[in-house]
């Protein structure tokens, strides 16, 4: 890497929604691979010199690339050590205190940041999640089916099969286009 230092408080997250789009993406890739003007990243990625200006634009603001004092852009280093810093130093018991070892051990594996980041396919690890998941809606409440995609859309954008299996496993009820919740572990 370029070896450059800077002032920036990113982490993993901020840096894949740097890297998320193609042309972001081949301008660091240019950078690392020795190109330091935006002539050199258009002509090495083959992109249009404003669309090279527009990628490297977005690099530099979010804080991954810096204009050097000798003009040349520059990867920040330290921006990858940093956020990978934090991730391993994040404390996997902090997100889900407070419940028993063996559902914080699936929801460590399925769970991250509040979000869903996969489906168990293994029944028993399926259940905890929706559990898990049951949590969200309060016992005695009706909620129309909007309602329902809103709560389990801030966990995962699959909400059709999320409430499908919640309805499936006894975990919510549905009739007139009303849910309510019927199951689950009761609130603490």
């Amino acid at each position: 890497m370029g070896g450059a230092t800077g002032s920036f408080e990113l982490d993993a997250a901020s840096i894949v929604g740097l890297l998320a789009d193609d042309d972001r993406r081949r301008c660091f890739a240019a950078l690392e691979l020795g190109a330091t003007t935006r002539d050199a990243v258009a002509v090495a990625t083959s992109l249009s010199t404003a669309a090279a200006a527009k990628a490297l634009g977005r690099l530099i603001a979010g804080g991954l690339v810096v204009a050097g004092d000798d003009g040349g852009l520059h990867v920040i280093d330290a921006a990858f050590q940093q956020a990978a810093r934090a991730a391993l130093h994040r404390t996997e018991s902090d997100e889900h205190d407070g419940q028993p070892a063996d559902v914080r051990k699936v929801l460590r594996n399925f769970v991250t940041d509040g979000r869903i980041t996969q489906i168990p396919t293994n029944a028993t690890k399926r259940r905890v999640l929706l559990d898990w998941l049951a949590q969200e809606f309060e016992p005695g409440r009706r909620y129309s089916e909007a309602m329902v995609n809103l709560i389990l859309g801030q966990r995962h954008p699959d909400t059709a099969a999320l409430r499908r299996s919640l309805v499936d496993e006894g975990l919510l009820d549905r009739a007139d286009g009303q849910y309510w919740r019927s199951g689950g572990p009761a609130l603490p």
